[in-house]
């Protein structure tokens, strides 16, 4: 099975090519200029793996939450390709594909959603499935849902942007932290993989991003 993924979520564009379980990859920090990269690098990478449209099995797309305009474009990317070779598509969570990479089994994830608040989700992995501990959300920094017991592992820009109000508020149950961690298509595409063998994939039309939030700017009394 071959899977393609992209995830423009944040500052990063990446792509990966998945065959049965080997995943190749380019990424690059694209900042505001992603709809002018990712197509481009999708091709470079296909050619470089000798694979064509035509021999993808399915797409998948980091489906958010995140930068509004980055997810529309990963989506809207991938909605186009599969369309044009009738294959299906599957959205997967940004906050749960930066918790995969990780390599721990209790994870938050926080990521600067700008506004002075951050997206939250905490995950537990469970042999080789993840259990969802508290679904994506929006919050205040100091106000992100507590997390039961110690040996979390947090991952986000967020603990960077935010790093003294997310101590205080998991002094006690975060004991390592990478905030240099961003979301990366090869683990929407590892993730995607499970989705695609049992043919839960979706018709590319049904894609969605998934925002979180409903806004994307502070009102004027707000500022």
């Amino acid at each position: 099975m071959n899977i393609l993924a992209v995830e423009t979520s944040g500052e990063w564009c990446s792509v990966a090519l998945w065959r049965d379980g080997c995943v190749d990859a380019r990424e690059m920090e694209a900042g505001q200029k992603q709809s002018g990269l990712l197509i481009d690098m999708l091709m470079a990478l296909l050619a470089e793996c000798g694979v064509t449209l035509k021999a993808i099995d399915g797409f998948a797309y980091g489906a958010g939450p995140g930068s509004f305009t980055g997810l529309r474009i990963a989506c809207g990317a991938v909605q186009g390709l599969a369309m044009g070779v009738n294959r299906p598509v599957a959205g997967v969570g940004a906050l749960l594909a930066l918790a995969e990479a990780s390599g721990k089994s209790k994870v938050v994830c926080c990521v600067d959603a700008r506004m002075k608040e951050v997206y939250h989700a905490a995950y537990e992995k469970r042999g080789a499935e993840w259990r969802v501990v508290h679904e994506p959300g929006v919050y205040a920094p100091g106000d992100v849902p507590a997390l039961a017991g110690e040996g979390w592992h947090g991952r986000g820009n967020a603990f960077s942007v935010y790093g003294e109000a997310l101590r205080a508020r998991y002094s006690s149950s975060v004991s390592s932290v990478d905030a240099a961690a961003y979301p990366h298509a090869r683990e929407i595409a590892t993730l995607a993989a499970p989705v695609f063998a049992r043919g839960d994939g979706v018709a590319p039309e049904h894609a969605a991003p998934q925002y979180v939030r409903d806004r994307v700017a502070l009102k004027i009394h707000e500022r």
